[in-house]
């Protein structure tokens, strides 16, 4: 088995998953905004999870 030998790689791979979670968070509305209600309403049903389901009805119905 191969161990790399790179300075730094815990930095390398802490900033590595930052990005990406930035990228996946910057992607979404937040919940409860009006673009995240339109967004639900246009996903199937059967594809929410649970807490979807409570989100929208917090923030969507009432």
């Amino acid at each position: 088995m191969t161990t790399w030998n790179i300075p730094g790689r815990k930095i390398v791979l802490g900033l590595s998953v930052l990005m990406v979670m930035g990228t996946l968070g910057a992607c979404s509305p937040e919940v409860g905004s009006k673009e995240w209600c339109a967004d639900m309403k246009e996903k199937p049903k059967g594809d929410w999870s649970a807490n979807e389901a409570t989100d929208f009805a917090k923030h969507c119905i009432f």
